[in-house]
C-alpha cells in the first residue's frame, strides 16, 4: 500500500471536529492512539529509514491493535509518500512480547487522543498530544486529500509534508518549552529521541 499524507497544526480542534461532523464526515474512532516503534539495538531499521510499529487504539469499548511496517520516506508533488504494510492484531501485549523476544526494543513511544474521520475519500485524524501542538493528518490519494482539506476550512498553506520531529522542533522554538509526545515525557522522562518520532 502507498501512504500519501499531509499534516497541519490545528489551533481549534473542537471547531474542526464540529465542521467535519456538520459536513457529513464519518467518525471512525475517538479515543486513545498509542504507537510503540521498534528497532534493533544497532538501529538497523532507522538506518534504512524503515519503521516497525505496534499501534493500539483504545476507547470505552476496548481496544484493537495493528502491526505496521513503513518503507523509506519519499516526496511527490509536495506530498509525503511511503510504502506501508499493516495487519490487525488481536493481542497487542503478546505481539509486543514476540517483538522483544526477537531482539527488537522500543525506540519511541507516542501517545495521543484522536478523532479519526472518513471525509471525501480521505482519512482525517485530529491528534492531541500530551504537550505539543494539536495536529491534523490527512491521508489518501492526492485528490481526496485536497478535497478533504478544502472541506475543513483550514488554510491550505498550513499543510505540509513535514514529519513529526519538524512539528516538535517548531513547537519548542515557539514556546521555549519541551514537547511531550508520550505520557512519560510529562514527568520529565525523555529516554527517547524526538528524531525517532
Amino acid at each position: 500500500m502507498r501512504e500519501v499524507e499531509l499534516k497541519s497544526v490545528v489551533a481549534d480542534p473542537a471547531t474542526l471536529i464540529a465542521v467535519l461532523a456538520a459536513a457529513g464526515a464519518e467518525l471512525q474512532f475517538a479515543g486513545t492512539l498509542t504507537d510503540r516503534r521498534y528497532d534493533t539495538a544497532e538501529r538497523a531499521l532507522a538506518s534504512r529509514d524503515h519503521v516497525l510499529r505496534l499501534r493500539e487504539y483504545r476507547d470505552s469499548n476496548g481496544g484493537r491493535a495493528t502491526l505496521d511496517w513503513k518503507g523509506t520516506t519519499g516526496y511527490d508533488d509536495g506530498y509525503k509518500v511511503r510504502e506501508e504494510l499493516s495487519t490487525d492484531a488481536a493481542d497487542a501485549v503478546a505481539l509486543a512480547t514476540m517483538l522483544e523476544r526477537l531482539g527488537y526494543e522500543v525506540t519511541r513511544e507516542i501517545d495521543r487522543e484522536i478523532h479519526q474521520f472518513l471525509f471525501r475519500g480521505a482519512t482525517v485524524r485530529i491528534e492531541e498530544y500530551p504537550r505539543m501542538d494539536v495536529l491534523v493528518e490527512v491521508e489518501g490519494t492526492p485528490e481526496s486529500i485536497e478535497a478533504a482539506i478544502a472541506g475543513t476550512g483550514l488554510a491550505r498553506e498550513g499543510f505540509t509534508s513535514d514529519r513529526l520531529p519538524d512539528f516538535i522542533r517548531r513547537f519548542e522554538q515557539r514556546t521555549l518549552s519541551r514537547a511531550a509526545i508520550c505520557r512519560r515525557e510529562l514527568t520529565g522522562d525523555y529516554r527517547y529521541l524526538a528524531t525517532d518520532a
